[in-house]
């Protein structure tokens, strides 16, 4: 059974996550907070497996209560999907720096949404194709810098394959979408991607994403 915990400011959002999920026998929602404070001290008496995060509260918000979370469970203890709207490329890669696993837009469906939560729990990283959009923006939008010589390194050691895989996650496509480029199965697709992950050190696929431009991979 995973737990989950939905941290979000808007009561309709909560319910609706809760209903989308109710569904799931493997899935248990143990509670829904309204701040981030809250999600915060609940972690201390309570850990969870998944805390599905809203950004914008007001007050404590969903990277700083990332961050605060990050300082006393790690990310292979409690995993953090963080929900948004991406109407702003920032924030994106603010919560990932913050420790999040993973993204999803608020408009996904209950199928994407318990297909997220087992990407992070199975040790992935979920990104959907608007977080993977805002991300690219962000990265690919900033003044050119040199290629970072280190991450360079880390990537010489992928074969072609993986390469290859590596610069179609930093296009922003889906495993899906991949897996009919190379005319592979989406298991594959994906298995080369977690051993990319491992060889380069990425947390998740949004932290491949980074790695990727930062090392030159994309301009």
């Amino acid at each position: 059974m995973t737990t989950v915990l939905v941290v979000d400011d808007q009561d309709d959002m909560r319910a609706g996550i809760r209903a989308m999920l109710a569904h799931d026998p493997g899935l248990q929602v143990v509670a829904d907070l309204s701040d981030g404070l809250q999600a915060v001290t609940f972690l201390r008496e309570h850990p969870v497996d998944v805390v599905l995060m809203d950004l914008r509260m007001p007050g404590v918000d969903g990277v700083e209560a990332t961050r605060r979370i990050r300082l006393h469970h790690p990310p292979e203890e409690v995993r953090v999907v963080v929900l948004t709207t991406f109407d702003q490329d920032d924030v994106v890669l603010a919560a990932l720096r913050a420790g999040a696993n993973g993204f999803l837009s608020k408009m996904v469906g209950p199928e994407e949404l318990v297909a997220g939560i087992a990407e992070v729990v199975g040790g992935g990283g979920t990104l959907s194709a608007a977080a993977t959009s805002a991300l690219i923006h962000h990265v690919a939008h900033r003044p050119q810098q040199e290629p970072d010589r280190h991450l360079l390194d880390r990537f010489a050691v992928l074969t072609p394959r993986e390469r290859d895989i590596t610069l179609l996650v930093a296009d922003g496509l889906s495993n899906q979408e991949i897996a009919a480029r190379l005319s592979l199965s989406p298991f594959t697709v994906k298995t080369h991607a977690v051993r990319v992950m491992t060889k380069v050190g990425a947390r998740d696929r949004a932290q491949l994403v980074s790695f990727a431009f930062r090392a030159g991979l994309r301009p």
